[in-house]
């Protein structure tokens, strides 16, 4: 059973036509999703969902996903929602972050959504839920707040 994008409880527009290509490229170029084999499955402006299919050696002693991979995929679920919603030639980057473990992320794969909350001129803030999904069943396992940074570009003198 795939899981499903929840409506934006917000609409956004995006500052930079090209967006979905911008992120696509900076997810592509990102190692640590690559690494860990995360995939991007959803992208809208304002909202971007990571999954990430269960291995073995992405696990704790319990047999469990790591926290840190809970953690990895929600941070980069929720910059890159932020990142649809920056100018163009700007970079994102994680100011801060408060993360709850709310239960074992048990399941086939962990679907991270980050979600814009307010997005400023230099600051975007965000949430982020993380679903381990186990035989078609969600369990929501970790939720996140989130404040971005955007790197604006530089102007040539």
């Amino acid at each position: 059973m795939p899981h499903t994008v929840r409506p934006a409880s917000r609409t956004f527009e995006p500052r930079n036509p090209d967006w979905e290509a911008t992120v696509r490229a900076s997810f592509a170029r990102q190692g640590a999703m690559g690494l860990i084999g995360a995939e991007l499955v959803a992208l809208a402006p304002g909202h971007c969902e990571i999954r990430l299919p269960f291995r073995d050696d992405l696990t704790q002693q319990h047999g469990y996903f790591h926290a840190g991979m809970t953690t990895t995929i929600v941070d980069s679920a929720g910059g890159y929602a932020g990142l649809t919603l920056m100018p163009a030639g700007a970079e994102v980057l994680s100011v801060e972050f408060k993360l709850n473990l709310l239960a074992p992320a048990d399941g086939d794969f962990l679907i991270a959504e980050g979600q814009v909350l307010k997005s400023g001129r230099n600051l975007v803030i965000t949430r982020g839920e993380v679903y381990a999904i186990k035989n078609g069943h969600a369990s929501h396992c970790a939720t996140m707040q989130q404040t971005l940074m955007t790197m604006h570009p530089k102007k040539e003198k």
